[in-house]
Protein backbone atom coordinates (compact mmCIF):
# COMPACT_ATOMS: atom_id res chain seq x y z
CA UNK A 1 0.00 0.00 0.00
CA UNK A 2 2.91 2.23 0.83
CA UNK A 3 4.83 1.63 -1.97
CA UNK A 4 1.25 2.36 -4.35
CA UNK A 5 1.13 5.60 -2.76
CA UNK A 6 4.45 7.34 -3.66
CA UNK A 7 4.10 5.34 -6.69
CA UNK A 8 1.02 7.86 -6.83
CA UNK A 9 2.66 10.84 -5.50
CA UNK A 10 5.97 10.32 -7.91
CA UNK A 11 3.27 10.43 -11.15
CA UNK A 12 1.45 13.34 -9.73
CA UNK A 13 4.72 15.17 -9.68
CA UNK A 14 5.29 14.39 -13.19
CA UNK A 15 2.65 15.95 -14.63
CA UNK A 16 3.35 19.98 -14.30
CA UNK A 17 7.05 19.07 -15.71
CA UNK A 18 4.99 17.18 -18.26
CA UNK A 19 2.78 19.92 -19.03
CA UNK A 20 5.97 22.71 -18.77
CA UNK A 21 8.06 21.09 -21.49
CA UNK A 22 4.72 21.42 -23.69
CA UNK A 23 3.73 24.92 -22.79
CA UNK A 24 1.43 24.92 -26.09
CA UNK A 25 -0.49 21.65 -25.75
CA UNK A 26 -4.11 22.06 -24.71
CA UNK A 27 -3.86 26.12 -25.09
CA UNK A 28 -7.27 27.89 -25.59
CA UNK A 29 -7.80 30.11 -28.79
CA UNK A 30 -7.88 33.61 -28.65
CA UNK A 31 -11.46 35.23 -29.27
CA UNK A 32 -11.84 37.90 -31.54
CA UNK A 33 -14.45 39.92 -33.00
CA UNK A 34 -14.48 41.78 -36.50
CA UNK A 35 -16.27 44.46 -38.31
CA UNK A 36 -16.21 45.79 -41.48
CA UNK A 37 -18.00 49.02 -42.21
CA UNK A 38 -18.34 51.18 -45.49
CA UNK A 39 -19.23 54.26 -43.39
CA UNK A 40 -19.49 56.74 -46.58
CA UNK A 41 -17.39 59.61 -44.71
CA UNK A 42 -19.63 59.68 -41.56
CA UNK A 43 -23.24 60.44 -43.40
CA UNK A 44 -26.36 58.58 -42.59
CA UNK A 45 -29.12 57.64 -44.72
CA UNK A 46 -30.66 60.91 -43.31
CA UNK A 47 -27.97 62.94 -45.19
CA UNK A 48 -26.67 63.72 -41.37
CA UNK A 49 -23.00 63.97 -40.86
CA UNK A 50 -22.79 61.83 -37.53
CA UNK A 51 -19.31 60.04 -36.28
CA UNK A 52 -20.61 59.10 -33.01
CA UNK A 53 -23.51 56.84 -34.56
CA UNK A 54 -21.12 55.12 -36.05
CA UNK A 55 -18.42 54.51 -33.46
CA UNK A 56 -21.37 53.51 -30.79
CA UNK A 57 -22.44 50.58 -33.09
CA UNK A 58 -18.73 49.86 -33.13
CA UNK A 59 -18.75 49.87 -29.46
CA UNK A 60 -22.37 48.02 -29.13
CA UNK A 61 -21.07 44.97 -30.85
CA UNK A 62 -17.99 44.91 -29.14
CA UNK A 63 -15.30 44.72 -32.15
CA UNK A 64 -11.98 44.14 -31.30
CA UNK A 65 -10.35 44.81 -35.38
CA UNK A 66 -12.23 47.32 -37.46
CA UNK A 67 -12.00 47.77 -41.14
CA UNK A 68 -13.63 50.99 -42.66
CA UNK A 69 -14.04 52.29 -45.91
CA UNK A 70 -14.59 55.66 -47.55
CA UNK A 71 -13.15 57.70 -44.58
CA UNK A 72 -12.34 61.14 -44.97
CA UNK A 73 -9.03 62.67 -43.25
CA UNK A 74 -8.80 66.71 -43.83
CA UNK A 75 -11.25 66.31 -46.84
CA UNK A 76 -13.83 68.63 -47.45
CA UNK A 77 -16.64 70.44 -46.07
CA UNK A 78 -18.74 66.96 -46.66
CA UNK A 79 -16.70 65.96 -43.02
CA UNK A 80 -16.23 69.45 -41.77
CA UNK A 81 -12.29 68.40 -42.61
CA UNK A 82 -12.36 66.16 -40.04
CA UNK A 83 -9.30 63.71 -39.20
CA UNK A 84 -11.91 61.11 -39.20
CA UNK A 85 -9.23 58.02 -38.44
CA UNK A 86 -7.94 60.00 -35.58
CA UNK A 87 -11.46 60.73 -34.33
CA UNK A 88 -12.40 57.10 -34.01
CA UNK A 89 -9.20 56.44 -32.41
CA UNK A 90 -9.24 58.46 -29.87
CA UNK A 91 -13.21 57.54 -28.82
CA UNK A 92 -12.96 54.44 -28.78
CA UNK A 93 -9.81 53.92 -27.28
CA UNK A 94 -8.15 51.86 -30.25
CA UNK A 95 -4.97 52.12 -32.52
CA UNK A 96 -5.29 52.68 -35.79
CA UNK A 97 -3.61 52.90 -39.27
CA UNK A 98 -4.92 54.90 -42.65
CA UNK A 99 -4.23 54.23 -46.14
CA UNK A 100 -5.13 57.55 -48.13
CA UNK A 101 -5.92 56.41 -51.67
CA UNK A 102 -6.50 59.89 -52.70
CA UNK A 103 -4.12 62.43 -51.59
CA UNK A 104 -4.45 65.57 -52.37
CA UNK A 105 -2.96 69.08 -52.11
CA UNK A 106 -4.22 71.36 -49.00
CA UNK A 107 -6.80 74.30 -50.52
CA UNK A 108 -4.28 77.10 -48.60
CA UNK A 109 -0.69 76.58 -47.54
CA UNK A 110 0.28 74.97 -44.50
CA UNK A 111 -3.12 73.14 -44.25
CA UNK A 112 -2.95 69.28 -43.87
CA UNK A 113 -3.38 66.91 -47.50
CA UNK A 114 -6.60 65.88 -48.35
CA UNK A 115 -6.99 62.65 -48.12
CA UNK A 116 -9.79 59.64 -48.80
CA UNK A 117 -9.34 55.93 -48.08
CA UNK A 118 -9.25 52.74 -46.12
CA UNK A 119 -9.07 53.01 -42.34
CA UNK A 120 -7.75 50.04 -39.57
CA UNK A 121 -8.83 50.28 -36.10
CA UNK A 122 -7.40 47.89 -33.27
CA UNK A 123 -8.03 47.38 -29.61
CA UNK A 124 -4.46 45.54 -30.33
CA UNK A 125 -1.35 46.96 -31.19
CA UNK A 126 -0.93 47.06 -34.80
CA UNK A 127 2.74 45.81 -35.83
CA UNK A 128 3.73 46.98 -38.91
CA UNK A 129 1.30 48.34 -41.91
CA UNK A 130 1.52 49.10 -45.69
CA UNK A 131 -1.05 50.20 -48.54
CA UNK A 132 -0.82 49.35 -52.01
CA UNK A 133 -2.10 50.52 -54.46
CA UNK A 134 -4.55 47.93 -56.81
CA UNK A 135 -4.94 48.23 -60.44
CA UNK A 136 -6.75 51.43 -61.92
CA UNK A 137 -8.53 52.08 -65.68
CA UNK A 138 -8.36 55.55 -66.98
CA UNK A 139 -11.46 56.53 -65.69
CA UNK A 140 -11.04 54.49 -62.21
CA UNK A 141 -11.02 56.01 -58.79
CA UNK A 142 -7.46 55.28 -57.28
CA UNK A 143 -8.32 51.86 -54.87
CA UNK A 144 -5.49 49.93 -52.39
CA UNK A 145 -4.85 46.86 -49.86
CA UNK A 146 -4.22 48.33 -46.67
CA UNK A 147 -2.41 45.68 -44.42
CA UNK A 148 -1.85 45.70 -41.20
CA UNK A 149 0.00 43.00 -38.67
CA UNK A 150 -2.53 43.15 -35.16
CA UNK A 151 -0.65 41.48 -32.09
CA UNK A 152 -3.52 39.34 -30.52
CA UNK A 153 -2.58 38.50 -26.89
CA UNK A 154 0.76 36.92 -28.43
CA UNK A 155 -0.24 35.70 -31.90
CA UNK A 156 -0.13 37.73 -35.14
CA UNK A 157 -3.21 38.09 -37.53
CA UNK A 158 -2.54 39.56 -40.77
CA UNK A 159 -5.26 42.37 -41.62
CA UNK A 160 -5.98 43.74 -44.70
CA UNK A 161 -8.97 45.99 -45.57
CA UNK A 162 -10.22 47.26 -49.37
CA UNK A 163 -12.65 49.01 -50.85
CA UNK A 164 -12.75 47.55 -54.84
CA UNK A 165 -13.89 49.84 -57.58
CA UNK A 166 -17.95 49.99 -57.76
CA UNK A 167 -18.37 50.59 -62.14
CA UNK A 168 -16.32 48.34 -63.75
CA UNK A 169 -16.22 44.37 -63.75
CA UNK A 170 -12.89 43.84 -65.60
CA UNK A 171 -11.11 46.73 -63.55
CA UNK A 172 -12.62 45.14 -60.29
CA UNK A 173 -11.58 41.45 -61.37
CA UNK A 174 -7.66 42.73 -61.86
CA UNK A 175 -8.27 44.50 -58.37
CA UNK A 176 -9.38 40.73 -56.94
CA UNK A 177 -6.27 39.22 -58.80
CA UNK A 178 -3.58 41.66 -57.44
CA UNK A 179 -4.97 41.46 -53.70
CA UNK A 180 -4.56 37.81 -54.02
CA UNK A 181 -0.90 37.93 -55.88
CA UNK A 182 -0.28 40.64 -52.81
CA UNK A 183 -1.81 38.46 -49.83
CA UNK A 184 0.15 35.27 -51.14
CA UNK A 185 0.53 31.90 -49.53
CA UNK A 186 1.17 32.28 -46.59
CA UNK A 187 0.98 30.83 -42.83
CA UNK A 188 -0.15 33.41 -40.77
CA UNK A 189 -3.69 34.09 -40.20
CA UNK A 190 -5.37 36.07 -42.41
CA UNK A 191 -8.52 38.10 -42.49
CA UNK A 192 -9.67 40.28 -45.90
CA UNK A 193 -12.58 42.20 -45.06
CA UNK A 194 -14.26 45.50 -47.08
CA UNK A 195 -16.51 46.78 -49.65
CA UNK A 196 -15.94 44.62 -52.56
CA UNK A 197 -18.78 45.75 -54.61
CA UNK A 198 -19.06 42.14 -55.98
CA UNK A 199 -22.06 40.11 -55.52
CA UNK A 200 -20.88 36.15 -54.24
CA UNK A 201 -21.29 34.28 -57.49
CA UNK A 202 -19.13 36.83 -59.14
CA UNK A 203 -15.75 35.77 -60.93
CA UNK A 204 -13.61 38.03 -58.58
CA UNK A 205 -15.27 36.69 -55.57
CA UNK A 206 -14.27 33.14 -57.05
CA UNK A 207 -10.53 34.59 -57.13
CA UNK A 208 -10.45 35.59 -53.58
CA UNK A 209 -13.01 32.29 -52.23
CA UNK A 210 -10.35 30.23 -53.36
CA UNK A 211 -7.77 31.57 -51.17
CA UNK A 212 -9.75 32.28 -48.09
CA UNK A 213 -13.16 31.18 -46.66
CA UNK A 214 -16.31 33.83 -46.99
CA UNK A 215 -17.47 33.70 -42.71
CA UNK A 216 -20.87 34.52 -43.93
CA UNK A 217 -21.40 31.13 -46.07
CA UNK A 218 -20.07 29.44 -43.21
CA UNK A 219 -21.83 31.07 -40.06
CA UNK A 220 -24.18 33.91 -41.24
CA UNK A 221 -27.94 33.51 -40.80
CA UNK A 222 -29.79 34.79 -44.36
CA UNK A 223 -29.03 36.64 -47.42
CA UNK A 224 -26.04 39.13 -45.55
CA UNK A 225 -27.60 41.99 -47.82
CA UNK A 226 -25.18 44.90 -47.12
CA UNK A 227 -26.67 47.70 -49.44
CA UNK A 228 -28.80 49.65 -49.35
CA UNK A 229 -28.95 50.33 -45.57
CA UNK A 230 -32.55 51.65 -45.81
CA UNK A 231 -33.69 48.62 -48.21
CA UNK A 232 -31.09 46.16 -48.79
CA UNK A 233 -31.03 43.83 -51.29
CA UNK A 234 -27.48 42.58 -51.83
CA UNK A 235 -24.41 41.14 -50.13
CA UNK A 236 -21.27 42.95 -51.45
CA UNK A 237 -19.44 43.79 -48.04
CA UNK A 238 -17.60 40.89 -46.36
CA UNK A 239 -15.18 39.00 -44.49
CA UNK A 240 -12.79 36.57 -45.58
CA UNK A 241 -10.50 34.17 -43.61
CA UNK A 242 -7.94 31.78 -43.56
CA UNK A 243 -7.83 28.38 -41.46
CA UNK A 244 -6.48 29.91 -38.45
CA UNK A 245 -9.60 31.83 -37.82
CA UNK A 246 -12.25 29.46 -36.94
CA UNK A 247 -15.91 31.63 -37.27
CA UNK A 248 -18.19 31.59 -34.75
CA UNK A 249 -21.14 33.35 -35.79
CA UNK A 250 -21.98 36.23 -37.86
CA UNK A 251 -24.31 39.35 -37.85
CA UNK A 252 -25.38 42.52 -40.24
CA UNK A 253 -26.48 45.12 -37.20
CA UNK A 254 -29.39 47.37 -38.31
CA UNK A 255 -28.24 50.81 -38.70
CA UNK A 256 -28.79 53.62 -40.55
CA UNK A 257 -25.69 55.74 -40.40
CA UNK A 258 -24.30 55.20 -43.61
CA UNK A 259 -25.68 54.12 -46.87
CA UNK A 260 -23.74 50.47 -46.28
CA UNK A 261 -24.52 48.09 -43.51
CA UNK A 262 -21.85 46.71 -41.08
CA UNK A 263 -20.90 43.10 -40.67
CA UNK A 264 -19.87 41.70 -37.65
CA UNK A 265 -18.28 38.20 -36.98
CA UNK A 266 -16.67 36.88 -34.18
CA UNK A 267 -13.75 34.30 -34.80
CA UNK A 268 -11.39 31.70 -32.51
CA UNK A 269 -7.87 32.83 -33.82
CA UNK A 270 -5.74 29.34 -33.25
Amino acid sequence: MRRALVGLVALLMTIPAMAAAQPDSGRPGRDLTVMTYNIHHGAGVDAVLDLERIAALIEQNGADVVGLQEVDRHWSARSNWVDQPAWFAKRLKMHYAYAANLDLPPLNPGEPRRQYGTAILSKYPIKDFSNTLLPRYPTGEQRGLAVATVKVRGAELRFANTHLTHNNNAERLEQAQKVVELLGASEQATMLVGDLNARPNTPEMKILTDVLADTWVEVGVGPGYTIEASNPTARIDYLLHSPQLVPLKAAVPVSLASDHLPVVASFTLR
